[in-house]
């Protein structure tokens, strides 16, 4: 049984920093892209960051280009977002997510959350101004 299982989520002042990281089970990711999406309360789910298996490619929103970095161990089968200089409009539940077969690493294609086949349970991160 595939699991994905995030963990670093809470709560933190404007300005902060927190690091997420998602834990997978059940498989590896070998040559399959791994992200992290998010959804706000009352929103739809929307894309965070995402990375290829070798880390050559990696894609930001532009929401949090140049505050979070996106990264992967592939020995210790982890994906892991560095968040800094958070914000309130960064307050979401966040999701890792991963594909079961490599359906292609467009980068279009991989800032969409169909893209995914695999999601954890989410991780709620709370910003306060």
């Amino acid at each position: 049984q595939v699991q994905l299982v995030e963990s670093g989520g809470g709560l933190v002042q404007a300005g902060g920093s927190l690091r997420l990281s998602c834990a997978a089970s059940g498989r590896t990711f070998t040559h399959l892209p791994m992200g992290w999406f998010r959804q706000a309360p009352g929103k739809e789910r929307e894309f965070v960051a995402t990375i290829t298996y070798s880390g050559d490619s990696i894609y930001y929103a532009d929401s949090v280009k140049g505050r979070f970095t996106i990264s992967r161990d592939n020995a210790k089968n982890t994906v892991s977002l560095q968040m800094n200089s958070l914000k309130p409009e960064d307050t979401a539940v966040y999701y890792c997510a991963a594909q079961k077969v490599n359906y292609g690493s467009a980068e279009d294609w991989l800032r969409q959350a169909r893209a995914y086949d695999y999601w954890g349970q989410g991780t709620q991160v709370t910003v306060s101004s």
